[in-house]
């Protein structure tokens, strides 16, 4: 039977309990592959794309997160890791406290909404808040950048990714992509200090799909003698267990870069975004100014 509300909201509680066995923090990555260990999840359903291409399962524990935090039971820093706050740490949330905590952030959206329409000049429409069907047909930045990415040929993904290296630090950065070459693209040197370098074999898929822990060993087994490092990119997904192979005991690890991790890439160097600057309003200014009282004249009454 369909559980109530959306369905992320069956998350909420899962992403609590994830975060509890990590220690109390952890990347978005090792709460959704905690969650899968945990509930099981068929890899079908967790490689399974929404229509902008999205894996479903993340999507929906990106939401949890959302509302958690919103909620106040997570805290995310900057760097994108998800952490339990004093609130989340010892609390085990039900379904029906799921929804409530779901229903009770949605209802301060629509508080804050309304307040906002009322400051609004007469005519200008209010946009609806965003739910989990909007995910999947908003066109954010984020899904117009991912889409005009995928819409390169193979040739220019290559150089794309060749120019996001060298903005991220790599020298030396060349295209080989030679038929027979095992997957490897291209090569690059990556300097640590004065004093150690490494060189970095990439491989650039421009996929739709999630990549396969076959894939991710074929890479490796291509860059065998050649390279102390390698680096997967794509505009698709990993699965969780390519995932897993990318960093498996014994072997030489692979750096995984998602579509999802790319943007972020691209925003972190303002490459081919123009950043916008905006204000929030400071709401806690104004309090002072509430009562409708004049101020003093001192010199009056001195």
């Amino acid at each position: 039977m369909k559980s109530k509300g959306p369905q992320f909201v069956r998350f909420f509680g899962p992403v609590l309990d994830a975060l509890r066995s990590l220690g109390g923090s952890g990347s978005p990555n090792e709460v959704a592959d905690k969650i899968a260990e945990t509930l099981q999840v068929p890899v079908k359903q967790q490689e399974e794309l929404t229509s902008s291409g999205q894996q479903r399962y993340l999507n929906r524990i990106h939401w949890a997160r959302f509302y958690l935090s919103k909620a106040g039971f997570i805290s995310t820093s900057e760097r994108g890791v998800w952490a339990l706050t004093d609130k989340g740490r010892n609390k085990a949330l039900t379904h029906e406290e799921s929804l409530a905590a779901f229903h009770d952030v949605r209802k301060k959206f629509q508080e804050e909404r309304r307040l906002a329409k009322l400051s609004k000049p007469e005519g200008e429409e209010d946009s609806e808040l965003p739910d989990e069907a909007e995910t999947a047909t908003a066109q954010s930045y984020r899904e117009q950048l991912l889409k005009l990415i995928k819409s390169l040929s193979p040739a220019g993904f290559e150089r794309l990714c060749q120019r996001l290296l060298r903005e991220a630090g790599f020298t030396q950065v060349t295209i080989t992509g030679r038929a027979g070459d095992g997957g490897i693209d291209g090569v690059g040197i990556l300097q640590i200090n004065p004093f150690v370098s490494f060189q970095v074999l990439f491989q650039c898929k421009r996929y739709d799909r999630s990549v396969s822990p076959s894939q991710v060993r074929d890479f490796r087994g291509a860059m065998e003698g050649r390279a102390d490092k390698g680096i997967i990119i794509t505009t698709g997904t990993f699965t969780a267990d390519a995932r897993k192979e990318a960093l498996r005991d014994g072997a030489r690890p692979i750096e995984l870069v998602d579509g999802q991790k790319l943007i972020e890439m691209f925003e972190h160097l303002q490459l081919g975004l123009k950043p916008i600057k905006t204000f929030e309003v400071d709401a806690d200014f104004f309090d002072d100014f509430r009562d409708g009282s004049e101020p003093e004249d001192k010199e009056a009454n001195s």
